[in-house]
């Protein structure tokens, strides 16, 4: 197996078993419109990439290929955590077959319980990062191990000093929190999958400040319900066939939010992103 790493500038980093090396890509690929990216498998011919193996999942940006999951880091001050967008994000995840995770972090700084409870109820894997305590380092480690991953989160929640802590050969760079801003100054630049000691691939990925959501993918408003999993045993008994599940009376999702049996949070997620998608002209859902 070839393993695209890294992609810069038209180069690309691959791993194969003769070892790792640089090369460029077929021109027919732009042609085409499709470029490799970080977690594609790849056939080489004479020293180029000469054939894109079958994608299970792809992003389009930071462009990443075949992830299993797709981790959230949430910090629990400085920067506070946005629902709005992690909702966004993990409905991302959601439409692309990729499992959301969450890991909070600076829980020694601010409480960690809401968003432990709204998405631990909806059986979306969340962990602790305490960097005094191993053992929820090593929970991070084990859920990391094997698999193709990617973290993401607000600029400033952490993601590198996590990934160091996991893995200290990784040695990647940090920076510290802006003052004016609130917020973390950037420091990954392009998507790329670093090997773990322990087996499996992660990719560090832009914040979420530096990228429209959109720009992962776009989500129709009609398949919008259906990447809230806590929604799915509801909209099947709305009264209404292409019900919204905004207000509407009679609406099983609307009366689960009154009931207390969906979070408010994540409903009013998903109303604010359902009119986002209202507004979305066709020529950007091709």
């Amino acid at each position: 197996m070839v393993l695209i790493t890294k992609c810069v500038g038209g180069l690309y980093t691959v791993e194969s078993p003769d070892g790792i090396y640089e090369c460029k890509a077929r021109g027919i690929f732009r042609n085409k419109g499709i470029s490799p990216c970080a977690g594609d498998h790849v056939e080489i011919k004479d020293g180029v990439i000469s054939e894109i193996l079958p994608r299970k999942n792809h992003l389009i940006r930071p462009p990443l290929a075949n992830l299993d999951q797709l981790i959230f880091i949430v910090s629990t001050c400085s920067p506070a955590p946005n629902y709005l967008i992690l909702d966004k994000f993990i409905a991302i995840a959601e439409y692309k077959g990729i499992t959301p995770a969450v890991v909070i972090t600076k829980t020694d700084l601010g409480d960690s319980t809401p968003v432990k409870e709204i998405y631990s109820r909806i059986g979306i894997k969340v962990l602790e990062a305490d960097y005094s305590d191993e053992s929820s380092i090593e929970a991070v480690r084990e859920l990391l191990r094997g698999k193709v991953s990617a973290l993401t989160g607000n600029s400033g929640a952490g993601k590198s000093t996590l990934l160091n802590a996991v893995d200290p050969t990784l040695d990647i760079p940090t920076a510290e929190i802006s003052r004016k801003l609130g917020r973390g100054k950037h420091t990954t630049r392009h998507a790329q999958l670093y090997k773990l000691s322990d087996g499996g691939y992660i990719a560090d990925t832009p914040g979420f400040s530096t990228f429209e959501t959109n720009r992962y993918d776009i989500i129709r408003k009609e398949e919008l319900a259906g990447c809230f999993r806590e929604f799915r045993e509801y909209t099947e008994n709305c009264l209404f066939r292409d019900c919204g599940h905004i207000c509407e009376k009679g609406c099983a999702v609307v009366e689960a939010v009154k009931s207390g049996d969906i979070s408010e949070s994540r409903h009013e997620s998903y109303k604010a992103m359902y009119e986002e998608a209202k507004q979305l002209k066709e020529w950007e859902l091709k």
